[in-house]
């Protein structure tokens, strides 16, 4: 059968493709299903089938950084994310770029129907023993985690949306299906999570399996949403009511499955929470724990359970690797192409380890017409200035006369040196020369990436296994203390676990002033998510469902928001007198208009008509 599947999760997959490689769901041949009689038999099967899920599910989230690129603090230059395209990367305007996410998505979802109807059908009425009746439900738990987790970024995007419950086997069943309301959809994805959290094990069977502690982490971040969404309101999205007592269970319910994750489990932060060492400005062979957490070799084996949920990469010659080094870095290290580059606003979020709190913001000097510039305090192009600052922000950044270590092809080649706009040559530093970062010229910041950037060789710039957080436990913390305080306020539990992620940047506990009101202390919350989240794919999220492009890129008519350099130069502009219809664009997608063509049934979003 030739004919082309372009609508939502088409085709039945057999399983051996599903392990090997991956396809387009909604852009490909028909294929046959597996024979029933060779296939479909065992429980290996049902966790070959599991694995196909997996590798179909991967792709729509393991490149989560590009929707930093839709917030304050990233950059992103690279639009062309392969497998999956993010056609706009700006902080305004994106939200008629991710069609193919929206299929892809659906693509994953399918897959996971796929898996769970065979194992119910045909595994489960024959399983002997309990043993094997739970080992068949837990995989059913792990795919219908996938299938929830999918939906949830969904509706997240796109508020209602189709709902497929079933495996899909022919463009009939699926090209007059309407929109389903957002509630309607939502109350699935808990069914799911719910199954997850019943079913699968406290500790999961390898690293990139869900257990038990990520299915209610999911679970508590689908309510602290819906909590969100209903305090705030949605007004983009057709019909949907705020309701303040909705809120409100939402975020009890929330704290509870964030609760239950945090004390159930022995689970604990990367090397106990601890913020290791600074060393000394301007070296790196010397770096805090929180650098060595999104490193393959220190933060891949997960041994203290922060890491709830990854996505696992094969490394080299397995088809499977990841490119974060190629995208966070430059020429230097590994040949890497610098395609997402932090802000320079992002380098007085990082409060001091002295005061616990915001210093001074940095002047912004210019070198070449400042001959003072690199030694006058407080300015941004010296180095001094960076000192006594939370220990994440040597782990993440570097800024004028910091190293890195130089990588070949994938050899080390040893330390270079950080210096905005000098990209060739030598650099002198305290006597010693350092070759330049070369940073492909792409950096007009003045600040540059570490983290996720590799400090050994062995491995080039496209052949990583680092395994993409997806879930991480500090990301409970933080999300634990914002839905208590939305109920009760700041609780003296809540602020103990805020203060727990500030000691991994060896900075103080929040001052009293800081917990004094869940204002303040919101406001504490949303500083850690900013640092300790960077990157991940967490802010536009964020801004999102808090209502907060307004607050953070000024009002409609307005001026917009500059984003500048370490030498005080404007770079990019924002909203600059943007209608409320911009705003209300970034708050909901545009459902793709392909889809629409084919499917009549499937309405748009209000500010996309």
């Amino acid at each position: 059968m030739n004919k082309k599947f372009i609508y939502i999760a088409l085709s039945i997959l057999s399983v051996a493709f599903m392990s090997s490689c991956r396809k387009d769901l909604l852009n490909q041949n028909a294929t046959v299903s597996p024979n029933s009689n060779t296939f479909w038999l065992t429980e290996a099967d049902a966790v070959t089938g599991l694995m196909g899920n997996y590798n179909e599910f991967r792709p729509c989230f393991d490149r989560d950084y590009h929707f930093d690129g839709h917030g304050d603090f990233l950059k992103m230059y690279n639009t062309g994310a392969a497998p999956i395209s993010m056609t706009v990367n700006n902080p305004s305007s994106y939200g008629n770029g991710a069609a193919t996410l929206y299929r892809e998505l659906y693509g994953s979802i399918n897959t996971s129907n796929y898996v769970i109807e065979n194992i119910r059908s045909k595994l489960l009425p024959n399983a002997v023993t309990t043993a094997s009746r739970q080992n068949l439900e837990a995989i059913i738990g792990e795919a219908r985690l996938l299938r929830g987790i999918a939906y949830f970024r969904l509706i997240s995007l796109w508020g209602d949306v189709p709902y497929i419950y079933k495996i899909v086997n022919a463009p009939i069943e699926v090209d007059t299906i309407s929109r389903s309301s957002i509630t309607k959809v939502k109350d699935s994805i808990y069914a799911d999570f719910t199954y997850a959290a019943e079913k699968l094990p406290n500790r999961a069977a390898a690293i990139g399996r869900a257990a038990k502690p990520a299915a209610l982490a999911f679970r508590g971040k689908l309510q602290l949403f819906w909590g969100s969404w209903k305090k705030n309101g949605w007004p983009e999205l057709e019909g949907f009511q705020q309701s303040t007592a909705e809120a409100r269970t939402a975020f009890e319910g929330a704290a509870a499955d964030f609760n239950r994750v945090i004390t159930e489990f022995g689970l604990n932060l990367f090397r106990g929470g601890a913020p290791g060492e600074w060393g000394e400005m301007g070296k790196a062979d010397v770096l805090p724990n929180y650098y060595y957490m999104f490193i393959p070799s220190t933060g891949n084996p997960n041994a203290d359970g922060e890491m709830l949920m990854v996505l696992t990469h094969g490394g080299n010659a397995t088809g499977q690797s990841e490119e974060y080094m190629r995208v966070w870095t430059g020429v230097s290290v590994g040949l890497s192409q610098n395609q997402a580059i932090p802000r320079y606003e992002l380098a007085d979020r990082y409060q001091s380890t002295i005061t616990g709190d915001f210093l001074p913001k940095m002047t912004q000097l210019n070198p070449s017409t400042n001959s003072a510039a690199r030694t006058t305090p407080n300015s941004s192009v010296n180095p001094d200035s960076y000192k006594d600052r939370d220990y994440r922000m040597k782990a993440t950044l570097l800024w004028d006369n910091e190293k890195i270590m130089g990588i070949g092809t994938t050899e080390t080649t040893g330390f270079v040196a950080f210096r905005y706009k000098t990209w060739s040559g030598n650099i002198t530093i305290d006597g010693v020369s350092y070759p330049a970062f070369n940073d492909n010229t792409t950096n007009l910041s003045g600040l540059q990436s570490r983290k996720f950037v590799r400090n050994y060789g062995g491995q080039n710039r496209s052949s990583g296994d680092y395994n993409w957080p997806l879930m991480r436990l500090a990301d409970v913390f933080l999300m634990y203390a914002e839905a208590t305080n939305e109920v009760n306020g700041p609780q003296a539990d809540a602020i103990a676990l805020v203060n727990r992620v500030r000691a991994r940047g060896k900075l103080p506990a929040l001052a009293a002033s800081k917990t004094a009101n869940p204002t303040a202390f919101f406001e504490a919350i949303e500083q850690e998510r900013i640092v300790e989240l960077f990157g991940e794919g967490q802010r536009a999220f964020d801004l999102r469902r808090w209502r907060k492009l307004e607050t953070v890129f000024g009002a409609p008519y307005g001026a917009g928001k500059w984003f500048q350099d370490s030498w005080g130069n404007n770079w990019e502009r924002f909203f600059f007198n943007a209608d409320e219809l911009v705003y209300q664009r970034c708050y909901i997608y545009q459902i793709p208009e392909a889809e629409r063509v084919r499917n009549s049934n499937l309405t748009q979003n209000k500010p996309w008509r």
